[in-house]
C-alpha cells in the first residue's frame, strides 16, 4: 500500500501537472468507488484544480471549496488516462478535464476497496481522515513520546496504527525500526527516553529518505524497488552488520528485522502465539 513519501510525491506531481485544469466530468467506473452523496460531483464541474495535496496516505485534490479524497489502497493507482475507455481494465473512477485529459483511478485485484469521497470545506475535518493522528513527517519529539506512553502495544503495531501518527505502513515501520536499531515487538510504554529518540529520528529520516527517491519518479512504483534496508529483503546480509534479515509471517504481513541491528542477536519465533522479545 503506498505510504507516506509515495503519497506526498504523487501530490506533487499531480499538482505539477493538472493545476489549473477545469473538471468537466467525474465517472464512477465500479458502484464502490464514490462513498460519499452529497455534494455531486456535478457541483464541482467547471471549477479548476487548485491544489493537489495528502494527509497521511489519503491523497486530496482540490477544486475550490470541494475536494475529492482519495484512498488508494493496497493496488489503487491514480494515472493519466489518455485512452478514455469505455470500461477500462481495473478502472474504479474517472476525472476528466476540459482540455481533453483524464485521470483514471484503478485498483488491481478483486477487493475494491479503493475509494473517492467528495467533501465541501476543511477535507481534513471530515471522514475519512478526521480521526488521523499527526503527520509522521512532522510530529515533534513531545508529540511522539506522548502518543507512545498513552498505551501498551508493539511498537511495530504503534506505528502502523493511524489514529497514532499517519502515514506510515508496513514497509516504513520494517525500515524505521531498523533504523532506530529497536525490536519490532518492544513495548510503547517501556521504551526509555534514548529509544524514544532514536525512534523518533528514525521516523523522520526514513521518511525524508524514501520521499528523496520517491521524488525521482514519474508515478508511484513497485515497494520493492524503494530504498529498504530489511524490507523485501528477508535472507539477504543486513547492509550494516551483515547479519541475515529474518522475519515474522502473518497471514497479512511480514515483519523483517536483523537480529544482530535489533534484537540483541535474538531470532524472534516466527508465529503469533509465541513469546516474542520484549
Amino acid at each position: 500500500m503506498p505510504e507516506l513519501p509515495e503519497i506526498v510525491a504523487h501530490a506533487e506531481r499531480l499538482a505539477r501537472d493538472y493545476a489549473g485544469a477545469e473538471l468537466s466530468a467525474f465517472v464512477p467506473l465500479h458502484m464502490s468507488a464514490l462513498k460519499t452523496y452529497a455534494p455531486s460531483p456535478r457541483e464541482v464541474y467547471g471549477h479548476e484544480l487548485t491544489a493537489a495535496a495528502s494527509r497521511g496516505k489519503y491523497l486530496f485534490l482540490r477544486f475550490g471549496d470541494f475536494t475529492f479524497v482519495l484512498h488508494l489502497m493496497q493496488g489503487g493507482r491514480l494515472r493519466p488516462d489518455p485512452k478514455q475507455a469505455r470500461k477500462p481494465r481495473s478502472g474504479m473512477a474517472r476525472w476528466v478535464f476540459a482540455d481533453g485529459r483524464a485521470l483514471l483511478l484503478t485498483e488491481a485485484g478483486t477487493e475494491h476497496k479503493a475509494g473517492v469521497w467528495l467533501v465541501t470545506g476543511d477535507p481534513t475535518s471530515q471522514e475519512p481522515v478526521d480521526h488521523l493522528g499527526p503527520e509522521a513527517r512532522d510530529i515533534s519529539r513531545a508529540d511522539f513520546a506522548s502518543a507512545l506512553g498513552s498505551d501498551n502495544t508493539r511498537v511495530h503495531g504503534f506505528l502502523r496504527d493511524q489514529r497514532r501518527i499517519a502515514g506510515v505502513g508496513r514497509l516504513l515501520s520494517n525500515e524505521i525500526l531498523h533504523a532506530a536499531r529497536l525490536s519490532p515487538f518492544a513495548m510503547t510504554s517501556k521504551l526509555g527516553d534514548d529509544e524514544i529518540d532514536r525512534l523518533h529520528a528514525a521516523t523522520v529520516s526514513v521518511i525524508d529518505r524514501h520521499l528523496t527517491f520517491e521524488r525521482t519518479l514519474d508515478e508511484i512504483g513497485r515497494s520493492a524497488d524503494r530504498p529498504n534496508e530489511v524490507h523485501h529483503r528477508i535472507g539477504s546480509r543486513c547492509s550494516t552488520c551483515d547479519d541475515l534479515v529474518r522475519s515474522v509471517e502473518y497471514r497479512r504481513y511480514t515483519v523483517a528485522y536483523c537480529p544482530t541491528c535489533q534484537t540483541g542477536g535474538k531470532i524472534l519465533a516466527d508465529n503469533t502465539t509465541s513469546r516474542f522479545l520484549k
